[in-house]
């Protein structure tokens, strides 16, 4: 009599170990790409001591290099969302890597400025792909129970290639020159390229997988390629992108120099600041993610946890709290604003699905997150000004009202976008 019931149990739990199993290959795949994007934003910024002397580039020319990668990262990131939703998403990012490849290689052969902005402009059309592409992929192939432990999984990934490209490009660049770091980093985007195609079935094309919110509601609105365009939603995400990165952008930016003027640190525990805002967004990023799994309110955690954020900007802001307590406060405003991460792309994914439903992906995604690479564009215009007319408290004061513009914006959409009942239930 036990027989038959010891052979039944494992057939009836064997589907959920095989789906975990599936879903951690999306998430992996998916992960190793947007690492290696991350890697490619700061492929020019490690190597300016070597650039500026072997170009005579003034800090201008060199930091318009970024502007020129992160414009055409966020005018190509729309259309990228388009490419995405007709070609596919996977073959849409194996042309990213492609294209970072080539970067590396434009980089390694430059002989003049021309060049070497013409190499900014193929990596920034690299990075442009990446998020249309990896949030399509997530959103189709992952159970949508673990949508929110996969997009902390995303977003730690990007941290991952932010750390390794300094020590690998600086690396490399004081042993055998610049030039060889960037055929060192050439070489990076043939994995990921490589991994894509042999496991093309895992991230094939097709119907998302059933879950809340797999279909476009009864009555859904709007039927032409830009006909999200319309929907004010979709606007308040971009919103929320722009601003919230403008907040992150002020601080990576002039974080040091703020603190120094303001609170008098030394010049190695200013620079740490931003290191302890990293830190504390990659454990915010991990808790946010379950957090996320497990409530469906997105709109509500987001308002939250970048108020805190706002709160502590502001509290040092105003200079209210002791100059050893600005490094933890840093970390205390990462962690914030890492929480809200995975909530936020779970938003933009009701935001997509209330009107259009999963075809949309893409569009709405890639456009949304142009947002990002506008934010970065615009923070150190906007904040510069402040810090050349020695206005360095207010940078800080600037950063709580972009993240509670942010919050605005989230609640904006949550009341727009009609919620899925929570993930993890």
């Amino acid at each position: 009599m036990s027989a038959p019931a010891s052979t039944a149990a494992p057939a009836a739990t064997l589907p959920a170990p095989r789906a975990l199993r599936g879903d951690a290959e999306v998430v992996s795949l998916v992960a190793f790409a947007h690492a290696t994007s991350h890697f490619f934003q700061l492929l020019f910024p490690p190597l300016f001591p070597w650039l500026m002397s072997a170009f005579g580039l003034s800090f201008t020319r060199a930091g318009a290099l970024m502007t020129a990668f992160y414009v055409t990262s966020g005018v190509g990131q729309a259309a990228a969302g388009f490419a995405v939703d007709r070609i596919g998403a996977r073959r849409v990012l194996q042309g990213g890597m492609a294209l970072f490849s080539a970067a590396a290689l434009a980089l390694a052969t430059a002989r003049g400025y021309p060049q070497l902005l013409a190499a900014a402009v193929l990596a920034g059309l690299g990075n442009s792909v990446l998020h249309p592409a990896d949030f399509t992929l997530l959103n189709r192939r992952v159970s949508h129970a673990r949508l929110g432990p996969a997009f902390s999984a995303h977003a730690l990934s990007g941290s991952v290639g932010w750390a390794a490209a300094p020590a690998f490009m600086t690396g490399i660049a004081a042993v055998a020159g610049w030039r060889a770091a960037a055929l060192g980093a050439a070489i990076v985007p043939l994995a990921p390229l490589a991994l894509l195609g042999l496991r093309r079935a895992t991230l094939a094309d097709g119907p998302s997988l059933p879950g809340p919110a797999s279909a476009p509601p009864a009555g859904a609105r709007g039927s032409g390629a830009f006909a999200f365009l319309a929907v004010s939603a979709v606007w308040m995400c971009f919103l929320f992108f722009l601003v919230s990165t403008m907040a992150f952008g002020a601080l990576q930016n002039f974080a040091a120099p703020v603190f120094q003027a303001s609170y008098g640190l030394s010049l190695a525990a200013a620079t740490s600041a931003l290191t302890f805002y990293l830190l504390g967004s990659a454990g915010g990023i991990v808790v946010g993610g379950v957090l996320a799994a497990r409530r469906s309110e997105h709109d509500r955690l987001i308002a939250i946890a970048l108020l805190a954020a706002a709160a502590t900007a502001l509290a040092v802001a105003v200079g209210s709290v002791p100059p050893w307590t600005v490094l933890p406060a840093m970390a205390v405003i990462g962690f914030c604003t890492g929480a809200a991460s995975p909530s936020r792309d779970l938003l933009v994914r009701r935001a997509a699905m209330a009107r259009f439903g999963a075809g949309s992906f893409g569009r709405v995604y890639g456009f949304v997150y142009s947002g990002l690479d506008l934010g970065l564009s615009l923070a150190p215009l906007f904040f510069g000004g402040l810090m050349d007319r020695g206005l360095h408290r207010p940078v800080l004061m600037g950063v709580a009202a972009l993240q509670t513009l942010a919050v605005l914006a989230a609640l904006r959409v949550g009341r727009q976008a009609p919620g899925p009942a929570p993930a993890g239930r």
